[in-house]
């Protein structure tokens, strides 16, 4: 019979909640960059020039990159944790008694 290796709380993954928050702030941050980029190009395409192509090339990826990183679950690694023996008694100093 496989021993079922025993959890502890430590090595549990995040909450479903914790984890859809993490993913909609990786989201969030992502777009808000597309929005600075998309921004920059749109307020300094004419003195820039062909630099310009570098924040528009940002708005038009950043969106892919957003989606795949609110859609990736990782899982974190989980150590099983192995059930202690029996307790073995510690031998006693008697010291200078006995």
């Amino acid at each position: 019979m496989k021993k079922q290796p025993i959890l502890s709380a430590t090595s549990l993954p995040p909450s479903p909640d914790a984890e859809r928050k993490t993913r909609m702030l990786k989201y969030t941050v992502a777009m808000v960059l597309r929005l600075i980029c998309f921004l920059i190009a749109a307020l300094l395409y004419k003195t820039l020039g062909w630099w310009t192509l570098i924040p528009i090339v940002g708005a038009v990826v950043l969106p892919y990159i957003a989606v795949v990183l609110a859609n990736t679950v990782i899982q974190a690694k989980v150590t099983p944790v192995e059930r202690p023996g029996s307790l073995v008694p510690v031998p006693h100093s008697h010291g200078a008694d006995g």
